[in-house]
């Protein structure tokens, strides 16, 4: 926002310089981005006027002027202003001045005619980059007043941004009160009195949306002259805001709009049908806007509109069909709250934003509307003549902001700021922000003013006390705090740890966003419903993540199209799932991901290319869990699932609970995913893996090992793991280790079986194991295999 300094010193005038003023508005959350003059550098320019004017005898486009600007004779200027004219008062550079960019007038003559001087343009005076002729000035300018003076363009525009919650200061009234709270100033707001009510017309309103639009009022004015020119003073206000003056009406509600922060809109009386209803748009219908572009509606946009159709979209921007012209004599002046959620992104979807949809989108002052259509209509007469209707207003109260009241401790202020402000103080500056305050034992209960409708919990009465006191008030103490010790247990396997254990086997960490395409996640999630974003960053990242593995596909394939033909990614994150019985809806779980794609190992001249599978990924993975104490606890039990390959997946299993899965992409998924090759992938809880046994120290046993080994046959749906457990289980304490070390099928076994030929490894502590021993060992560890599964000893 755009604001010159001199205006608001028309409302609250504390005694600081510009920079001082600046440093202030900064401090108080509202950044000031610049600072600049409102005119270039010159001297010597002065009222003057045009006595008279006639055509130059050598040339067509210019002017031979008599100009008084106060001396003893009048000056002779050639001009080349098409609105030149006698009579008019005009800037008038005289000998010896010096205009911005270091231009000194001196005594010349232009196709033949004498000429002392030059009659300036807003642009030559560096007011305006526009050129349109000669300055105009009113027929009451006082002649040979210096343009600087007059104009007072010894002013600074000062230009500010603002946090979406601060809309309240997107007016002059609001920095002011601002900088008179921070003063201690009083601010001085322009008189505002009823106009007195000269007619008998009203306006009929219809409210069919008013949780949308809560406030809505309308005024009729009559025999208003539009062909009037704005005061300069008026015109003068909104160039140095940025904003262009077109004519009295338009003015006038831009007046309003940077004055008291209240966007209001005027129709022509004549092309409205009453009664003007405000409700939500049809599907499909069109408007016509002020820019002459045509807008299709949505159903979720407010307009108002009459019987015959819309005619605006509420505010955000006015129809051309009953737009203000050249020959309106009536109109309609409206004056409306509407609230923020019914603004916030409609102006975007048609590809718009306003002025006034940046305010209402935000929040506006929802007490303003009357005060704000009393003055516009008292400016409005006062420049164009007319008379005033009553004001018709519809109001929905159940619908408006609800103030609420909000406490603030003692305790919690102190805690916050690490200072203590005095009670006294507290309660004069929540006062001084216009709220009303009571304070009891330590509590202060304050209900916000209606323009601060960002004061919601105890915090932001905190944030309000500590900008208003001063941060550089606030001492720049080192805070002091109590150190504990992490709380952390030697079983506790660092993430960082398997991190490294993966990096050292070639890959490499990714890290993918938390929103996915809920497209994509729903090829390889399809039974499970994902949360969508209502608002999201866009259509690809809309849904939140039920699995890491499509952000890894994702990186995977990105990888592919750049001409990686090996792959290996891994990823640490959440996961979210929609869980009705956590207080959030969701379970977030923090899982460890991984994918492969591409050759085993890097090309090399002493072993062929061989491309990864399902043994290369659950190799990897065995690894990382022999590093926990998951190792020997987790199992591989075949699953199918709807994005793997049937006959290559797995579930991961604690017991009897699922963990995490295993498995080959599903070659269709993978086609339609745009992927080459096989793709490998897994996902395990971090939970799961997360500790590790404790090393237990023991004694090296000084008796010889023995080895045995035994070859089973078994059927060939019988795991290999389930009959290295079983060996585990009935072997006991003495058995330090066992091996699967071949798995035979052909002559001499069955179909439909398999031979596995495990190692068995037996040593004792505390003696020397006899032969009947291990026999005994090894009798048992058969009678079990037989038992569980069936099996016998191979010949």
């Amino acid at each position: 926002m755009k604001f010159n300094e001199s205006w608001l010193r028309e409302w609250v005038n504390p005694a600081i310089s510009t920079e001082q003023l600046a440093e202030q508005i900064t401090m108080l959350g509202l950044e000031v981005d610049g600072i600049e003059a409102v005119a270039g550098q010159f001297d010597g320019v002065v009222v003057g006027e045009v006595v008279e004017c006639g055509q130059h005898p050598n040339a067509d486009k210019l002017r031979v002027t008599k100009v008084n600007v106060g001396g003893e004779q009048l000056l002779d200027i050639v001009c080349g202003a098409p609105n030149c004219r006698q009579g008019l008062k005009v800037a008038c550079a005289v000998v010896g001045a010096t205009l911005p960019g270091d231009f000194k007038i001196k005594k010349a003559k232009l196709r033949g005619e004498p000429s002392e001087g030059m009659l300036c343009s807003f642009s030559e005076l560096g007011i305006t980059s526009d050129a349109d002729g000669i300055i105009e000035l009113p027929a009451d300018a006082p002649i040979g007043t210096d343009i600087r003076d007059y104009l007072k363009l010894n002013d600074k525009v000062i230009e500010i941004s603002l946090t979406p919650n601060r809309a309240d200061c997107l007016s002059i009234r609001g920095v002011a009160r601002e900088v008179g709270v921070v003063n201690k100033a009083e601010i001085v707001e322009p008189e505002i009195t009823p106009v007195a009510v000269s007619i008998a017309d009203k306006v009929e309103i219809k409210l069919s949306a008013p949780e949308a639009c809560p406030r809505y009022l309308l005024r009729v004015i009559k025999g208003l002259n539009v062909q009037a020119a704005s005061p300069l003073w008026l015109q003068e206000k909104l160039r140095r805001c940025g904003i262009r003056s077109i004519d009295p009406i338009v003015d006038v509600t831009n007046y309003i709009l940077l004055e008291l922060g209240q966007p209001m809109h005027a129709f022509d009386s004549a092309k409205v049908t009453q009664p003007v209803e405000v409700r939500m748009a049809k599907n499909g219908e069109e408007l016509v806007l002020l820019d002459g572009t045509t807008a299709t509606l949505r159903d979720n946009t407010l307009v108002i509109a009459d019987q015959r159709g819309p005619l605006a979209m509420a505010g955000i921007f006015g129809g051309e069909k009953s737009g203000v012209s050249a020959e309106t004599q009536d109109i309609i002046l409206e004056s409306a709250f509407f609230a923020p959620l019914a603004i916030a992104g409609r102006a975007r979807q048609y590809g718009l934003h306003t002025d006034s949809s940046h305010r209402f989108e935000r929040g506006v002052d929802f007490e303003l509307q009357r005060h704000a259509i009393e003055r516009a209509t008292a400016l409005l007469i006062e420049i164009c003549g007319g008379q005033a209707g009553e004001i018709c207003e519809v109001v929905s109260k159940q619908n408006l902001p609800q103030i609420q009241t909000v406490t603030l401790r003692r305790s919690k202020l102190d805690s916050l700021l690490g200072h203590h402000i005095a009670d006294e103080t507290v309660t004069d500056i929540l006062n001084r922000l216009g709220f009303s305050v009571t304070f009891t034992d330590g509590v202060w209960t304050v209900t916000p003013t209606s323009w601060r409708f960002d004061i919601e919990i105890e915090e932001d009465l905190i944030e309000e006390v500590a900008r208003i006191y001063g941060y550089n008030s606030i001492p720049n103490n080192a805070p002091l705090a109590h150190l504990n010790m992490r709380v952390h247990k030697e079983t506790d396997v660092e993430l960082a740890r398997i991190k490294t254990a993966l990096v050292d086997r070639d890959y490499q960490e990714a890290i993918t966003y938390s929103f996915v395409d809920p497209k994509l996640q729903a090829l390889l999630h399809p039974e499970q419903q994902a949360l969508v974003l209502p608002n999201p960053i866009s259509v690809e990242m809309s849904a939140m993540r039920l699995s890491l593995i499509p952000g890894l596909l994702g990186a995977l394939l990105y990888n592919q199209n750049r001409q990686q033909t090996r792959v290996r990614l891994f990823e640490t994150g959440l996961r979210f799932i929609p869980d009705t019985s956590a207080e959030s809806g969701v379970k977030q779980q923090f899982v460890l991901s991984a994918v492969i794609n591409g050759s085993r190992k890097n090309e090399s001249w002493a072993e062929k290319t061989e491309v990864v599978d399902f043994f290369d990924l659950k190799g990897d993975l065995e690894d990382i869990l022999s590093l926990t104490s998951a190792g020997n606890k987790l199992n591989f039990v075949a699953k199918s699932y709807t994005a793997l390959h049937p006959g290559q997946s797995a579930a991961i299993m604690a017991e009897d609970q699922e963990v995490g899965f295993i498995g080959t992409l599903h070659p269709q998924i993978a086609q339609k995913l745009g992927l080459s090759g096989k793709t490998v992938v897994f996902e395990i809880c971090w939970d799961a893996i997360a500790t590790r046994d404790m090393v237990q120290a023991k004694a090296i046993s000084r008796f010889p090992a023995n080895r045995r080994d035994i070859a089973v046959v078994v059927s060939n749906d019988v795991a290999a793991a389930d009959v290295i457990r079983a060996c585990r289980a009935v072997a006991g304490e003495i058995l330090t280790h066992v091996n699967l070390f071949d798995v035979y099928q052909g002559n001499g076994v069955a179909d439909g079986y398999k031979s596995l030929a495990i190692g068995l490894t037996l040593q004792d502590n505390q003696k020397t194991l006899e032969e009947e021993d291990i026999t005994k060992v090894i009798s048992n560890v058969v009678s079990e295999l037989k038992r569980n599964f069936n099996a016998y000893l191979r010949d």
